[in-house]
Formats: C-alpha cells, structure tokens, sequence
C-alpha cells in the first residue's frame, strides 16, 4: 500500500497547531503556572512537532517502518503514546503525594492528640 502524502491543509494546520501549542507553553511558563521541572519535557514536544511537519522525511521513514497509510496517523500515534506515558508518570505521583497526605494527616493528628493531652494535663 503507498504512503499517502500530507496535503498543505494538513502541513499548514499541524505548523500553526505545533506553533501555538509551543507559544502556550512558553506562556504558561513565563506565568509560573508551569513548574520548570517540567518544562523541559513540554518544550522539547512543541519543538518535536514542529520539526516532523516541517522536516518530513523522518516522518515519512517512521510512517513507513510502522505500516501507517499517513504521516499524519504517525503523528497521531505518537501524540497517543506520549499522553499514555505522561498519565502513567502524573498517576505515580499523584499516588506519591496520596501517600504523602495521608501519612502527614496522621502526624497532625498525633501532634494534635499529644497537645490537647499536654494543655488537659496542665
């Protein structure tokens, strides 16, 4: 089965999309509502995407090694698998910090207990 080609609809969508979600990001960042820790990893996948529709070669290589019929699709299915491992990655710390939360509740209301005992005393 031959590869289908992106048209320039697509090209042009997937650079303005690309473009806006990198301009976002560095929005967010220069707001502080993103952590710089992560700001790595968003930067570099703004920039990622921005390179597979202008540079289409790779693209087209990638597309071909995994039997995709569009480029697009491959963009698709890494788009897929990057927001797979990024929920696996933010479900282990939200776990993290579950664990986190619980343990200091249970310190605060040890501490809570042994100062009510301590003023009681008195």
């Amino acid at each position: 089965m031959p590869l289908i080609d992106m048209t320039t609809h697509q090209k042009i969508f997937a650079v303005l999309t690309s473009s806006a979600v990198f301009i976002f990001i560095l929005e967010l960042l220069r707001r502080r509502r993103l952590k710089e820790e992560y700001s790595w990893l968003w930067i570099l996948t703004g920039i990622t995407m921005i390179i597979m529709v202008i540079w289409y070669t790779p693209l087209v290589i990638i597309s071909k090694l995994i039997g995709a019929v569009s480029p697009v699709t491959t963009l698709f299915i890494f788009a897929i698998l990057f927001l797979l491992v990024l929920s696996i990655h933010y479900s282990i710390i939200i776990s993290r910090l579950t664990h986190q939360v619980k343990d200091l509740t249970q310190e605060m209301s040890i501490l809570k207990s042994e100062i009510k005992e301590t003023i009681d005393d008195r």
